[in-house]
């Protein structure tokens, strides 16, 4: 879980430190730069598995493409200055792992917060780009008697807090960064605290995060943090991947733009998380099929995955009040979307945080209540502790539709837009902020808020709206 991230000299985020809970939603203008918070969290999460090169690839780029310069991820990256990149994330890990041969690993401490400053390297030759240089890398533990003043959002202490926050450390950092006369080195210290000598690794030389070096159980609690940003995921569901026929031989886990929806049913009816049978997979099929009845104008009487064992292929199935069966691969866009977010609703596998972008996409607005409040629901409960019944899951939407902001508890709200900014040369530049709502958990005395009066345009009708209900029908 993300409890906190900052974000500075990343694209239009100069000076960004925003807390986050089970669920968020960034509320903004198009082109105000609220997919870049996504980028980030995005690129953190790649940084914890590719090298420097591959993750800068992976980002989106200016032009919005992919596999770009690198200079296209520092604020101003064309103009000749010094370019950096820091981030810093607070995180809840799992308290058990597997490391990359699949030995569990039980990390000291749960709590963490990973600090990371990345460099610009100018291209050695006419013909190629430059690279991304791993400048300053930490990984530290928050203690428990301080979680309180960094888990801000409403929860459980009991339930909630005591099951997350678990562990203490009694040593220093897990990764430290040391200055010596030979360069930048990185220090890998074990969970042991100050005994045993730290590893060093050469910043320079590594290519790469040295967090993401950790594939086995030798140093649990920085393997932790890894597995922890690699379940930060940008949920984009495409219908070409929702419509797309499974094989028998396919992945059955959701991938993150929808592709194995059908073998992902069929794995959640009819196998356990430990192998065993569910004792009535039609249970299953008939809870996903009650919830996506929500949706209005869509008479779902039943649902259920059929396996062709000639062609070997998974096909969902829904079955109409009016009679009529149809394939996946006939339903509406915002249907099948509706659907997979149903489906991940009850697979207890699927958790860590999840980025939307804009989930009123594809849906009728007669439906948009029942989007929004299925989108609240994957978020675990911080009333409770966290299992099967109620899977760690945090989700995060940004969206610019005033139908979701209106649905949206203003607790839960960010607003994002773009403020004078003065950097450190003197110059003034405009810059991502994002704000909460005046009174909330996220609010500060000294930080800016919004009120009702800063958000009028998302909450009354558009000016020259021409279709309107009458005075006192609309209340």
């Amino acid at each position: 879980m993300l409890t906190r991230l900052e974000i500075s000299g990343f694209k239009n985020l100069l000076d960004v430190r925003v807390d986050f809970g089970p669920f968020t939603c960034i509320a903004g203008a198009n082109g105000v730069g609220k997919s870049n918070v996504f980028d980030a969290i995005e690129f953190l999460s790649y940084l914890a598995s590719d090298t420097l090169v591959e993750a800068s690839q992976r980002v989106r780029g200016a032009s919005g493409l992919r596999g770009g310069d690198p200079r296209d991820l520092f604020w101003d990256g064309y103009r000749d200055h010094q370019r950096q990149i820091s981030l810093a994330a607070e995180m809840i890990v799992p308290a058990e792992v597997e490391d990359d041969l699949g030995a569990p690993a039980n990390p000291t401490t749960t709590f963490l917060r990973y600090e990371l400053e990345l460099g610009y390297a100018a291209p050695e030759s006419e013909n190629s780009v430059g690279r991304l240089t791993l400048e300053r890398e930490e990984l530290r533990h928050i203690i428990r008697g301080d979680a309180p003043k960094h888990l801000r959002f409403p929860h459980s202490a009991k339930k909630f807090r005591t099951s997350v926050v678990q562990g203490q450390r009694r040593g220093g950092a897990f990764l430290s960064t040391e200055l010596r006369d030979s360069g930048t080195v990185i220090n890998v210290h074990g969970d042991g605290g100050s005994f045993g000598r730290p590893q060093p690794r050469a910043a320079a030389r590594a290519g790469r995060t040295v967090l993401s070096t950790v594939t086995t159980n030798d140093y649990p609690t920085i393997l932790a943090a890894r597995r922890e940003m690699q379940s930060w995921r940008r949920l984009a569901l495409e219908p070409s991947a929702l419509r797309a026929p499974d094989n028998f031989g396919d992945p059955r886990s959701l991938a993150t733009n929808g592709r194995h929806l059908a073998s992902t049913l069929y794995r959640i009816a009819n196998e356990s998380e430990f192998g065993e049978r569910p004792t009535d997979p039609e249970a299953v099929y008939a809870q996903v099929a009650d919830r996506l009845s929500d949706l209005i104008g869509l008479g779902v009487d039943s649902l259920n995955v059929e396996p062709d064992q000639v062609r070997e292929v998974f096909t969902v199935f829904l079955q109409e009040r009016s009679g009529l069966r149809l394939p996946a691969r006939a339903l509406s866009e915002g249907t099948l979307r509706f659907l997979a977010l149903c489906v991940l609703l009850e697979d207890p596998t699927f958790t860590g945080l999840i980025c939307m972008e804009e989930p009123e996409n594809g849906i009728h607005p007669a439906n948009l209540g029942a989007m929004v409040q299925l989108v609240q629901d994957l978020a675990v409960d911080p009333s409770d502790a966290p299992g099967p019944e109620n899977p760690f899951r945090q989700v995060l939407v940004n969206t610019h539709a005033p139908g979701v902001v209106q649905l949206c508890s203003p607790a839960d709200l960010l607003l994002a837009e773009t403020r004078p900014y003065r950097a450190s040369d003197g110059t003034v530049t405009a810059a991502l902020s994002l704000v909460p709502f005046r009174g909330s958990w996220r609010a500060t005395s000294e930080g800016p808020t919004f009120s009702e009066a800063d958000v009028v345009a998302y909450l009354v009708a558009p000016s020259g709206a021409q279709l309107q209900l009458p005075l006192g029908i609309a209340g």
